[in-house]
């Protein structure tokens, strides 16, 4: 994985807030809140916990900008640290992160298990009661299949950025890819007797 070069506008913000000029925080947390926000909802679905762990996240964001190097954007640390809050948070109230019919298989993938299975999710959410049935399908997914569906295919998150954010080998995020698109086709046409 080659590292993205961090913007000037994100190296400059860093120094400001790093230098403590006024307001550089706050602008910090207004660029990327959706970011955070995303993220940590996505994992625990819980409104009231979301606030609070967003909270947490940039309260740790904070406290550790001294560590940030310019090693990857300052969007994928920044998401990396909501992603490492919202999994711990979920792992405390020991609420399984992965279903255990896909699991964690590393980067040995088949040439099955490629993200391009022909079922094309975008498509899918045109027809309104399709759509309707594919976003309960995808919230009834367990946590970390519901977040990288949606980094991918709905906010257009490249895989290397989401390997960033979450730690992942980019095989194993593929593979779960892969796996939870076919798990939506199945409840879909069950659903809806939709041929995807």
């Amino acid at each position: 994985m080659t590292a993205s070069p961090v913007s000037e506008d994100d190296r400059q913000l860093v120094e400001a807030v790093l230098a403590q000029v006024p307001g550089a925080f706050e602008r910090l947390v207004r660029q990327y809140q959706g970011l955070c926000w995303h993220i940590i909802a996505r994992m625990v679905r819980q409104p009231e916990d979301t606030r609070e762990l967003c909270q947490e996240a940039f309260l740790r964001v904070h406290q550790c900008l001294h560590q940030y190097r310019g090693e990857s954007q300052l969007k994928s640390w920044i998401g990396q640290v909501a992603y490492s809050v919202a999994k711990r948070h979920l792992e405390k109230r020991r609420i399984t992160l992965v279903d255990p019919a896909v699991g964690d298989d590393g980067d040995g993938l088949s040439l099955l298990d490629q993200v391009s299975d022909g079922f094309d999710l975008e498509a899918a959410c045109a027809d309104e009661e399709i759509a309707r049935g594919l976003h309960a399908e995808i919230e009834a997914l367990p946590p970390l299949q519901r977040t990288l569906l949606t980094l991918y295919h709905l906010d257009g998150v490249p895989i290397v950025e989401i390997a960033r954010i979450t730690g992942l080998a980019e095989g194993t995020i593929k593979s779960h890819l892969f796996r939870s698109r076919a798990r939506l086709r199945e409840r879909l046409q069950a659903r809806m007797g939709v041929t995807a």
